[in-house]
């Protein structure tokens, strides 16, 4: 019969007088604190930017937020197709689509359209991932970086909202 042998690593750990009354834990955090005080007030170091007056300088490959696009005669490209809304991974996107009617025939290219396109910001993760796999170039992440709002209602993105007046980028290209 094999004997097993056990070996205690537990080690404990002695406080000293300072570490039992947690002041040195209090000064070295309090020494942080004032050290990036001291920085920000007297070394002019300040990292925060003064939001409506000023704003941040995005990078050139920032995903902005969400615009649809309009294609060169003023129509809608979005045709409803829900590639968008299947492959979202935070499921940020609902449509309701509908039949183009004789009425509405020019302002759509094809047989049924977007009656309803929503995106919820608060949901979406900004992936990219919409602007991929819209077959008609409908959709790009290349609007501001600006999300402030006073409620829920205002970081749902309609389509009036997103969508872009005339004009727009050919197939394939941003604008």
């Amino acid at each position: 019969m094999a004997t097993i042998n056990v070996v205690n690593v537990a080690k404990k750990h002695t406080f000293s007088w300072y570490e039992k009354f947690y002041f040195y834990s209090i000064g070295k955090g309090l020494g942080i604190t004032m050290k990036h005080f001291l920085k920000a007030a007297f070394l002019k170091g300040v990292v925060t930017v003064e939001y409506p007056e000023v704003k941040k300088q995005y990078s050139s490959r920032f995903r902005g937020m969400h615009s649809m696009k309009r294609d060169e005669q003023g129509r809608e490209r979005c045709t409803a197709c829900f590639c968008c809304m299947w492959i979202c991974p935070a499921n940020a996107i609902q449509i309701d689509a509908s039949e183009v009617t004789p009425e509405r025939q020019h302002l759509h290219p094809e047989d049924k359209y977007a009656k309803r396109f929503e995106i919820d910001l608060l949901r979406c993760i900004f992936c990219g991932l919409c602007e991929e796999a819209c077959p008609k170039g409908a959709i790009y992440l290349d609007g501001g970086g600006e999300m402030a709002a006073d409620n829920r209602q205002d970081l749902i993105l309609t389509k009036e909202r997103m969508m872009e007046k005339k004009g727009g980028a050919i197939l394939g290209q941003r604008n």
